[in-house]
């Protein structure tokens, strides 16, 4: 382990002190309760028994010495454990006991997700609720809230600088809004997602205030360098997140020290090698727990742990952080789902779900990034060589956890394509990447695409790409050529996009105003705070008034796209085989430009089909041998059967989820 800051040293009593084991917990777990139902206190011991191994086990190699757990660490939290169970409300307890039942409640074909600024959707956390039958009629069962902690005041890297935890974005309302907006929410059937920034706090959080007026007991929250021989150090290895506008790890303070700040000037990185940052945290999350918040986005996961010499990403500690931060939320709220944030390759991200032997202890979602890369990279090159390839080798996931899916998100698009995935298709990895830029940004001679360009280095050629789904898709062109053969071909690609994403072994997660194709927002430029950050691109406000007229207007553009993703939800719910722990395979297609996959299940299988180029496109019989039958129907429309006795043609921006059909072809 790297050596701590300055005042930021792992605190661990060097006096012997007596274990603390299980037995004693449960004593004084059972001491702490005293008052409560014989009922609710057995139910809470028996859960510590069950989750107390995962706890020691991740706390271990963070903390340990040696083979064990100092007793100060786990004294420290147990308490916290109790306190947080005992402030529960009950219905919160009931939803625990429920999901104790139903473990798989996120995995079921029928929990579809919806991600939303609160402030862009609905104004408020008030105004959220205002909209909840639009939710339910795409038939959401999940709703991430972003940017609803309190952030500090000016830029905040989109609401990610966050000044206070227990409290929420005043412009939004206050905590009391947030409980009852969760209230009715788990009674339509909905669960809350909050973003619970991990990595760093504010400058501006109480915390960070008391270490810049030189606290220790504060300063040992941060990694806090008193000159920069250490930060050099690190900084040798170290990449950089916002070259363009936050270059550098490690800013200065005003009294000459050094705080390590890996995203932003005003974003102070936590030192969770101190195990009182754990305790804290952990506090603060059960406390958002009890107020109705069901699933956790843990943002900027992979950071939290540093390492000298290392890019102090994904250390091997972050990964027990995350089985014991777990094992505390199964023990207080087993309802809590945990979903990593953590953008990196796709031999790092499984970990995440817990592999080895963490195997299914970690978090329940992480991200599927590459499928959204690998998706509009075949779009550009009509070609879905790179994205079979790369989505066949991905690493399988664990059973109980799945993917949350999406095809676009609040943040910009890095081509994460590895160059000997491109080599296995004849293409120099570099120049693909730069080509796909080029094609997103429109500059490409052809390109359907309205983006702009982020965070380009011209050192290296890299660019990432902002702008809405729809816009990158081809619809903003389009209706601005007024070209009905553009506007189709848009929205076949949006649909198409949605179809891949419902149909893959996760969570589908829909992006607000992408469900009735949203363009782009270039309001942001005139904005002195947000001018600076073209990502403002695809977050504008939501429409309401075109979703309102997508509902009466189904052959408008908007209309076919709310149409057509409503139909695709409801053709997921009918389909037991995109149960997330459905195994998933990719196919090898004979045509460059189909991609498809094969869900498995009891039920049979379900091949998915895509045409991704803008041209009809031909299916060899053999994929659609794959859904067990003789005939076979597509579970999109359940429309007639189909013979397997030659190739299918499928038109442009196509996609057709076959499964076996009855021999009598009803």
């Amino acid at each position: 382990t790297a050596p701590g800051a300055v005042g930021g040293r792992r605190a661990r009593s060097t006096r012997s002190s007596p274990p603390y084991d299980l037995a004693t917990a449960e004593a004084e777990a059972r001491a702490r309760l005293a008052g409560m139902a014989d009922r609710d206190i057995d139910l809470f011991v028996l859960r510590l028994r069950r989750y107390w191994p995962d706890l020691v086990d991740g706390l271990l190699a963070p903390y340990g010495t040696g083979t064990a757990v100092p007793a100060s660490v786990l004294r420290a939290i147990v308490p916290v454990l109790v306190d947080a169970y005992r402030a529960r409300p009950e219905e919160l307890k009931l939803l625990d006991l429920t999901r104790s039942l139903a473990p798989d409640w996120f995995q079921e074909p029928s929990t579809i997700g919806y991600v939303c600024y609160v402030d862009r959707f609905g104004g408020s956390i008030a105004g959220v609720a205002d909209h909840l039958d639009h939710l339910e009629s795409l038939g959401v069962r999940y709703l991430h809230l972003m940017a609803l902690l309190e952030p500090r005041s000016g830029d905040n890297d989109g609401g990610y600088a966050v000044a206070d935890y227990r409290n929420v974005d005043p412009r939004l309302g206050t905590m009391a809004d947030v409980e009852s907006l969760c209230t009715r929410l788990h009674e339509r059937g909905i669960s809350v997602c909050v973003d619970f920034v991990l990595n760093h706090t504010a400058a501006e959080h109480d915390w960070a205030r008391r270490a810049a007026a030189g606290d220790p007991e504060a300063s040992a929250r941060f990694w806090i360098f008193p000159d920069r021989k250490m930060p050099d150090r690190y900084e040798a290895t170290l990449p950089e997140v916002f070259p363009d506008f936050a270059p550098g790890n490690f800013t200065r303070l005003p009294d000459g020290r050094w705080v390590w700040t890996t995203f932003n000037s005003f974003q102070w990185d936590l030192n969770w090698s101190n195990p009182v940052v754990f305790a804290d945290m952990l506090e603060t999350l059960l406390w958002l727990a009890n107020r109705g918040i069901d699933i956790f986005r843990l943002d900027a996961i992979a950071f939290i742990w540093k390492r000298l010499g290392s890019d102090s990403q994904n250390q091997p500690e972050v990964h027990d952080l995350v089985v014991a931060l777990r094992a505390c939320a199964r023990i207080v709220a087993p309802a809590v789902v945990f979903k990593a944030e953590a953008i990196v390759g796709p031999d790092q991200l499984a970990p995440y779900l817990g592999t080895g032997r963490r195997s299914g202890r970690e978090c329940d979602l992480a991200y599927q990034n590459s499928l959204m890369v690998q998706f509009w990279s075949a779009l550009a090159t009509r070609d879905t060589r790179l994205m079979t390839i790369a989505l066949a080798d991905f690493p399988r996931k664990p059973v109980s956890a799945a993917w949350a899916t999406y095809i676009r998100c609040h943040d910009d698009i890095g081509w994460a394509i590895a160059d000997e995935d491109a080599a296995a298709v004849g293409w120099d990895g570099r120049s693909h990447r730069a080509f796909l830029s080029e094609f997103y940004a429109g500059d490409f001679p052809g390109s359907f695409a309205r983006g702009e360009r982020f965070q380009a280095n011209p050192a290296t050629g890299d660019a990432r790409i902002s702008g809405s789904l729809a816009s990158l898709a081809g619809l903003e062109a389009a209706l601005a050529d007024g070209d009905p053969v553009a506007i189709d071909l848009s929205i076949r690609r949006i649909l198409l996009g949605h179809a891949i994403i419902l149909a893959w072994d996760g969570l589908p997660l829909l992006y607000m105003g992408d469900e009735f194709g949203l363009l782009n927002d270039r309001s942001y430029r005139a904005d002195p705070v947000r001018s600076a950050d073209n990502r403002w691109l695809h977050r504008p406000p939501m429409d309401w008034r075109l979703a309102a007229t997508a509902r009466v207007e189904p052959v408008s553009p908007a209309g076919r796209i709310f149409a057509g993703v409503r139909a695709l939800v409801e053709a997921r719910r009918r389909s037991a085989q995109l149960h997330a722990a459905a195994p998933l395979e990719i196919l090898e297609p004979s045509t460059d430009g189909v991609f498809a996959f094969v869900r498995r299940h009891p039920v049979g299988p379900l091949v998915a089909v895509h045409n991704l180029t803008d041209r009809p496109t031909t299916v060899a019989p053999a994929i659609l041998a794959f859904a067990g039958g003789l005939l076979v129907r597509d579970a999109l429309v359940q429309g007639p059967a189909l013979a397997i006795d030659g190739p299918v043609v499928l038109p442009p921006y196509a996609a057709r989820w076959w499964i076996a059909a009855p021999a009598t072809g009803r």
